[in-house]
């Protein structure tokens, strides 16, 4: 570009020398004058150009840095944002996992629980049968005890039976030695009688 202004002031200043031809010298010096601020103007344009030219590169530069830059962010943050997305993924795994474990322990829980409550049930029902027999004993043996009276006083009478004791009792005409035996033999039946234990 720069030749291309160059050439371009040389041309200028050809054509204004031809046709001022031989012209004063004032013309020449203004013409020179001329020459050397196109010049000056062509290197200046030329200076800018350069320069506009770093800018340009050092810009294109910047931009691929830049875009290198925003290509290794969007990496990353797809990286960030997969890591998220399986770090929400396992906490949510975990998350039904724990759950499901929790109602395994609170099914579990239900059914100790529940057999829990039926041995309490049993235990108490065995605890109200245990007293009821130990109450059933006493009287069984309270009533044992009172037979084995009624038997030893029945002994007792019978080896305290003299002979005349027998002959009175089977003396056929009053019959008063028969029903005393009788009256005897039915108390003691109804002692006992008394005696049989209840279920």
């Amino acid at each position: 570009m720069r030749s291309h202004t160059l050439r371009l002031a040389l041309s200028l200043t050809a054509i204004l020398l031809a046709s001022a031809g031989a012209s004063a010298e004032s013309d020449t010096d203004r013409l020179r004058e001329a020459l050397r601020a196109a010049t000056m103007q062509a290197r200046s344009l030329e200076d800018e150009r350069t320069a506009l030219q770093a800018r340009l590169a050092a810009a294109e530069s910047e931009k691929a840095t830049l875009k290198t830059q925003v290509e290794a962010a969007r990496g990353e943050t797809q990286q960030i944002e997969k890591q998220h997305r399986e770090a929400v993924d396992e906490f949510n795994q975990r998350l039904a996992e724990r759950d499901e474990t929790l109602e395994k322990w609170k099914a579990a829980y239900e059914e100790a629980a529940g057999v829990a409550r039926a041995k309490d049930a049993e235990r108490a029902k065995f605890e109200g049968e245990a007293g009821a027999y130990k109450t059933s004993t006493k009287n069984c043996l309270a009533k044992n005890a009172q037979l084995v009276k009624i038997g030893r006083e029945l002994l007792d009478r019978y080896e305290a039976l003299t002979i005349g004791d027998m002959i009175a009792a089977r003396e056929p005409l009053f019959g008063f030695g028969r029903v005393e035996v009788e009256n005897l033999l039915q108390d003691s039946t109804d002692k006992i009688l008394d005696q049989k234990a209840a279920q």
